[in-house]
């Protein structure tokens, strides 16, 4: 709540210090970052922390909050990550409109995302999930008055939404198996969860909605897309946070779901698909944060595979690749949209020579390019010679993974040299504007990032050793036993490091000669799966028109047939078993003023439907309405009654008001539309007469019944058990009724306010 209220703050404050507000922005997630630093030692020696909150507790939906290894891993990349986001945005956003909802919305999303990775509760879960989606969409489609700006978070909230209604169905599996809403309470139902027939419908849909959330392919599309993004939101969702999302459910999965050839193997060839295709993708980018966004994919894939190969050193590997990525695409992603910002242009192929202007930009470009290389001594060092070894013992497989690990990490070294290190040397080219180094703000939140990844790699048992034994628990059964260290000597592990270096600067090599062939080329749209998307949402496009064409044609009549007719067809279809024999009509006794008010109704009906004169229809509804209020009062109702006769006196005032703007009574149905109506309305009253008689004809004991009735005047010390039941038992309903009500008399004051003009009244 207080990160949603602070959020909500910032336009007060940026409205007053527009020239200082990345300082003050920068306050909140270094807090939050200092504050989740206090509990490492407490983490580091295996402590998990929970905490929570009863929100439905009837259902079991609580907002539980769970610390422990894997969360708190990623609540530090989130609020350090948003530390130099918040500092570098305060600057980067001066010149677009509307900057102070930037920092309410990414400030939603980094609430949002801790919510996330902290909740306990799989319910609680969900609901941030889905708020990451909404301010993803918010973010992405910043700049609305750009068409493609407004398709690409279009495109994103469709894909990640889509995969989220998946996950949501199943969690609900989930639940339905083990009866528990906690990831701690599923962990010790592991056994009955994998043992369950509908394991593995429960582990496709979560797989689905980790996928798209993390874009995994065939759902990889939308994430180079969404580079319309301004940059501080690309270098913040798209490299560090929301999109490890997916892979954060998939960690915190793994030993609930884990340990199943459903379950690794899936994530271990989708994610290896993904490391590679994306990869080879890059291969014609011009765009800085186009290849980085590949880059980014690329590194996503491999996160998944690793959660795949599930052994202990693939893990130990997750992790330390998770932290180095975050560090160094941070950085590069913020340097893109520094460079973006001093030469007015993102295009590889125009920039160059930059780093005689942009000395200090320069100077963190490369920390972080060696670290996403893999250079030692980088944390990207560690964390590629990590995953190389956790592929090489395996038993089965290892040959092929390792091979296409070297290709796509090779081809990411070719990124590197494109993106982060070819746009500072060279000859300096005619740009739209004179580089010149950015301000301060802009240049110190990836320099910070750039140099913690130089001093994890330096000290790496110092920023992740003490902790790493414990964060596995969270994603396996078992503590690990490894520790981390820069050089291991030499060995097949560093060979192939210094094979993935030579693979890069063959590939950028080959780049700079088949690119001018490239130019133009696209790949066959049948192969693409941004086209499945495209024909899927023209396609939903399709139908949407066709049945607002067919059911939502702006007639009243047309919708009340659709909804009588459908409501009768499904209510018999269900309740055709039911009968075993027509309903008894029950002894009536029936006085004299009884019959005469049911007549007064009848009357007053046939006199509704069969008069020109809108007045005297209104007078016959009114009668109606009245009588049955007089009915109630006869059945002991006197309260009903009252509710009846209010309504009904407003509701006549307003027709009359109404009456004198109308144009003449004109008839426009045909005989037959009529006779259709009526047979229509025959077959809806017959069927509610005997649903009510069928109704009445058995027992009518209810539990609720009874409940109320002994519990209005203890509990809410009244007598008149529906007045008790719609103040107290049903008070949060009743004030949304109030609410609505309150709303339809404004809009009826608006109306009566309206004078037509140039015309009678």
């Amino acid at each position: 709540m207080i990160g949603f209220a602070v959020s909500a703050a910032a336009p007060f404050f940026y409205r007053r210090f527009p020239g200082y507000f990345g300082w003050i922005a920068v306050s909140f997630p270094l807090f939050l970052f200092f504050s989740f630093t206090s509990f490492y030692p407490r983490i580091a020696a295996g402590e998990v922390l929970r905490e929570t909150v009863f929100w439905v507790p009837s259902l079991g939906i609580n907002l539980s909050f769970l610390l422990d290894g894997l969360s708190f891993t990623f609540a530090l990349i989130i609020t350090l990550i948003g530390a130099a986001v918040f500092l570098y945005a305060g600057t980067y956003m001066k010149h677009y409109g509307h900057a102070s909802r930037f920092f309410v919305y990414i400030g939603l999303f980094m609430t949002s995302m801790l919510g996330l990775v902290l909740s306990d509760n799989i319910a609680a879960m969900f609901v941030f999930w889905e708020l990451t989606g909404i301010s993803s969409f918010l973010l992405i489609g910043f700049s609305h008055h750009k068409e493609q700006s407004r398709k690409s978070a279009m495109q994103a909230l469709l894909v990640t939404g889509g995969g989220g209604l998946a996950l949501l169905a199943g969690l609900i599996l989930l639940y339905g198996i083990s009866g528990t809403f906690e990831f701690s309470g599923l962990y010790p139902k592991r056994h009955l969860i994998v043992n369950s027939p509908l394991y593995p419908a429960a582990t496709v849909l979560v797989m689905l909605g980790a996928f798209t959330k993390s874009a995994q392919f065939p759902f990889h599309f939308w994430l180079p897309n969404a580079m319309e993004a301004p940059t501080p939101v690309s270098a913040y969702l798209h490299s560090a946070t929301m999109v490890k999302a997916g892979i954060y459910l998939l960690a915190r999965m793994n030993h609930v779901l884990g340990g199943t050839a459903l379950w690794q193997d899936t994530l271990l060839v989708v994610g290896a698909v993904t490391m590679v295709c994306s990869a080879l993708l890059a291969f014609n980018q011009t765009d800085l944060k186009k290849l980085l966004a590949y880059s980014t994919l690329s590194v996503l894939g491999t996160l998944t595979m690793m959660i795949g190969i599930g052994s202990e050193l693939a893990i130990k590997a997750f992790f330390i690749y998770l932290i180095a990525h975050s560090l160094y695409k941070g950085t590069l992603f913020l340097v893109a949209g520094t460079i973006d910002h001093a030469a007015g242009s993102r295009d590889t192929g125009v920039l160059g020579g930059l780093g005689r202007a942009m000395p200090f930009t320069m100077a963190t470009a490369m920390l972080a390019s060696f670290s996403m290389m893999g250079v030692i001594p980088l944390v990207g060092f560690i964390g590629k010679e990590t995953l190389y070894a956790s592929i090489l013992e395996m038993e089965e497989w290892s040959r092929y993974l390792i091979a296409a690990a070297v290709i796509a990490n090779g081809l990411l070294v070719m990124i590197t040299l494109v993106a982060g290190i070819r746009p500072f040397f060279g000859s300096m080219r005619r740009l739209p504007s004179v580089p010149h180094e950015a301000p301060f703000a802009m240049l110190a939140g990836p320099a910070c990032l750039a140099v913690l990844g130089l001093l994890a790699g330096l000290f790496p048992d110092f920023f992740m050793g003490a902790m790493l034994d414990w964060l596995a628990s969270s994603v396996l059964a078992d503590t690990l036993t490894f520790r981390i260290k820069l050089w291991h000597g030499f060995n097949e592990v560093l060979f192939l490091s210094f094979l993935t270096l030579l693979c890069g600067m063959l590939f950028y090599a080959a780049r700079i000669k088949l690119l001018p062939c490239l130019h133009g080329r696209h790949i066959t749209p049948v192969l693409k799966p941004s086209s499945w998307y495209d024909a899927a949402l023209a396609g939903m496009l399709r139908v949407a028109r066709w049945q607002t064409r067919i059911l939502q044609n702006g007639s009243l009549r047309n919708y009340i047939t659709v909804i009588v007719l459908t409501a009768v067809t499904l209510a018999v279809s269900v309740l055709a078993g039911s009968f075993s024999a027509f309903p008894e009509i029950p002894a009536l006794d029936v006085t004299f003023y009884e019959v005469v008010i049911v007549s007064i109704i009848l009357v007053s009906i046939l006199v509704l439907i069969t008069s020109s004169s809108r007045l005297k229809a209104v007078i016959a509804l009114g009668v109606t309405g009245f009588s049955t209020g007089i009915i109630f009062i006869l059945y002991s109702a006197p309260d009903l009654a009252l509710t009846t006769f209010a309504i009904e006196t407003l509701g006549v005032i307003l027709f009359v008001l109404v009456l004198y703007r109308l144009p003449r009574f004109t008839s426009y149905s045909t005989t037959a539309s009529r006779a259709r109506d009526a047979a229509i309305a025959c077959v809806f009253g017959i069927f509610m007469a005997l649903m009510v008689l069928y109704t009445v004809s058995g027992e009518l004991d209810s539990g609720l019944k009874r409940y109320f009735a002994g519990a209005s005047l203890p509990e809410g010390k009244g007598r008149n058990i529906v007045n008790v039941i719609l103040v107290d038992f049903r008070a949060i309903d009743t004030l949304g009724e109030i609410t609505v009500l309150a709303v339809a008399a404004i809009g009826v004051f608006a109306m009566l306010k309206l004078t037509l003009k140039g015309g009678s009244r």
